[in-house]
């Protein structure tokens, strides 16, 4: 038994260094060379902060394109999310309660044409993004408001989103703050 005590006291040592040193440090490295440093990714608008690039923000000005849902209502230390199954009726009344709203907001707009993502919270309750069709079925309402041509509006989703990584890995997206931000330089 005693050849094996000290072998295994130096893999310990061994493994220790390696996942509570060098590990943590390789992560801390690569994060320094990420946008943000580290920090996340910061949106500044006149040189003031606005808002981080990677987590979601409460939208709720008719003039603004929405956000998705969140069940932790965008607050980044409680990242979660509902929890709640499909069948469940406190999340269906949630979800009828959220297309009803969508629906006075968006005069026009047909229960069957309102994105899922408008409707139901992300897994994480922070998801910055929406789909290119969830800022679309939003444009009537923003163009009414602020008094623009609608093909202003669509032109400038068209313009902010970001085409799938490659072509081909994920979907095609919108962030909401840039949009957002990009919407207000519109004239």
């Amino acid at each position: 038994m005693k050849k094996y005590v000290w072998p295994s006291v130096k893999l310990t040592l061994v493994f220790i260094v390696i996942c509570s040193v060098l590990y943590p440090l390789l992560i801390a490295l690569i994060a320094k060379a990420a946008p943000g440093g580290g920090k996340g990714e910061t949106v500044s608008v006149n040189g003031k902060v606005v808002g981080y690039a990677n987590i979601g923000q409460k939208f709720t000005d008719d003039k603004y394109f929405w956000s998705r849902p969140s069940a932790v209502d965008y607050n980044a230390a409680g990242s979660a999310g509902s929890n709640k199954g499909p069948t469940n009726p406190d999340y269906l009344k949630l979800v009828q309660d959220r297309i009803d709203s969508f629906l006075v907001h968006n005069p026009g707009v047909k229960k069957e044409e309102i994105p899922a993502e408008l409707v139901t919270a992300s897994g994480s309750g922070l998801d910055p993004d929406l789909s290119p069709a969830g800022a679309k079925v939003q444009a009537k309402r923003i163009a009414a408001v602020r008094k623009l041509n609608e093909a202003a509006i669509i032109s400038l989703i068209d313009k902010q989103a970001e085409k799938p990584l490659l072509g081909m890995f994920g979907p095609a997206k919108v962030n909401v703050l840039k949009l957002n931000i990009e919407l207000d330089k519109l004239k």
